[in-house]
């Protein structure tokens, strides 16, 4: 059996190894994730409409932001611009056999900020994100599930990163 005073150790126990991990935590530059913050108060998407990328673009802007998300052109600050989309896929290795054995995902987002005028907040700019991975045909099923998560993966890095850079932008001069 426990005493209080074995229980009043153990709870003061755990409050300071609480508080020492998270000082430690602190120290090493950790941060939660915040409210992004934009030198612009609103921002069009400039992008089909349903399209995966222009969709978890969309919500991530209007999740994690000072900016709202204008329906129309007009009604925005600025305009974002996806000028391209594209995935690419090459074979990196062969099997001695000839067979594909390992593959190279590329996917490209080009973007450019601008104002109704024309005016760039941010020069035109590409973010690449690049994935490998290897391939068998005897898991043919399981390699195409495999690829289809790691493009998944790399939209969700491209949109982070236009994010990301999105908090650069600034009105022209």
């Amino acid at each position: 059996m426990w005493s209080s005073d074995d229980t009043t150790l153990r709870s003061r126990r755990a409050v300071l190894l609480a508080f020492v991990g998270s000082a430690g935590a602190s120290a090493c530059g950790f941060q939660l994730r915040g409210q992004a913050t934009y030198a612009f108060r609103s921002i069009y998407v400039n992008a089909p409409a349903y399209a995966p990328l222009a969709v978890e673009l969309r919500r991530a802007l209007a999740g994690s932001g000072s900016a709202t998300l204008a329906a129309t052109p007009e009604e925005a600050q600025v305009i974002l611009d996806i000028t391209l989309y594209a995935d690419d896929k090459q074979v990196l290795s062969l099997s001695p056999g000839g067979r594909a054995q390992e593959y190279a995902l590329a996917k490209a987002v080009a973007f450019r900020v601008r104002d109704p005028q024309g005016r760039d907040w941010l020069p035109p700019d590409e973010i690449v994100v690049r994935r490998t991975y290897t391939y068998d045909d005897s898991e043919r099923l399981a390699r195409e599930i495999q690829e289809q998560r790691l493009l998944r993966d790399m939209q969700t890095d491209a949109v982070a990163q236009i994010v990301r850079r999105l908090q650069a932008a600034r009105s022209p001069a």
